[in-house]
């Protein structure tokens, strides 16, 4: 008679069996991140740690969404995935001429996971300095571009454009607000009950130190890039890996490399 398998065994297929993953974000790319964490074989553990709040000029940015939608752009240009979460949540259209900027694999990701397209993310330097660079090689001749950013964001991108000649409307589309977790889910992460958290933007890394202050060792803290490692660094966070590429998928299988850590009440009755 075969015998049964170890269900919390890993298999090359399902590597992340046992795990349970924090995933800092919610709605649609929370959904999906989850989703490909349980085709791993990991339990995804979903707790938004930031959410937007409205501007402080709400008039500016209901005024720059109408025109999007009236096609007066040739580019929409987004630096994070929180204002794909305002884009949706005003129901913004884009239309089919307006060429759409994404800085960051996480930004991309979440607007495909709403059904927005994506045409451009940056190939090297995934930030706003590296988008310049990029939309100022593809467009050489000056056009429309809106760059929506957050109420602390430094208007880098939006100087780069206006230097070289580009008409550029620069509109604070959220401010970023912390959503607290709930006790369970703190007390997981104090024990190690949670075995990853996943870190996507300076943002969340802030939240994770502000909100778990005391993360066991054994807990992998695993960030989506560079640029998103140094925000953690730089807000007392250890990092455990970075992913290869600034994608969910390379930040899972980062992930992956590490042997499953056990809670140190795990075992306890």
């Amino acid at each position: 008679m075969n015998s049964v398998p170890d269900r919390q065994t890993p298999t090359a297929e399902k590597p992340l069996t046992g795990w349970r993953v924090l995933v800092p974000r919610g709605g649609p790319w929370g959904d999906s991140v989850a989703a490909t964490l349980r085709t791993q074989g990991a339990v995804p553990v979903v707790a938004p740690l930031i959410n937007f709040a409205p501007t402080n000029d709400q008039a500016t940015l209901d005024e720059a969404l109408a025109d999007l939608a009236a096609g007066a752009f040739d580019w929409v240009t987004l630096t994070s995935a929180t204002t794909v979460d305002v884009l949706f949540a005003y129901r913004a259209l884009i239309p089919a001429k307006t060429r759409v900027a994404a800085v960051g694999e996480t930004t991309a990701a979440a607007l495909q996971a709403v059904g927005y397209r994506v045409d451009l993310v940056p190939e090297r330097d995934n930030s706003a300095s590296g988008m310049a660079d990029q939309l100022l090689a593809l467009e050489p001749e000056p056009r429309d571009i809106l760059t929506l950013r957050s109420e602390i964001a430094k208007p880098v991108l939006t100087q780069r454009l206006a230097d070289a000649g580009h008409r550029v409307r620069s509109v604070v589309a959220y401010r970023t607000v912390g959503v607290p977790v709930t006790e369970r889910i703190a007390r997981d992460v104090h024990s190690g009950r949670i075995n990853a958290i996943l870190v996507t933007s300076g943002s969340v890394a802030e939240q994770v130190k502000l909100q778990f202050p005391e993360i066991p060792e054994s807990t992998v803290i695993a960030a989506i890039g560079p640029r998103t490692a140094k925000d953690a660094r730089r807000a007392g966070l250890g990092v455990d890996v970075v992913a290869g590429t600034q994608t969910v998928d390379a930040l899972i299988e980062a992930v992956s490399t590490f042997a499953l850590p056990h809670a140190s009440d795990e075992f306890q009755p």
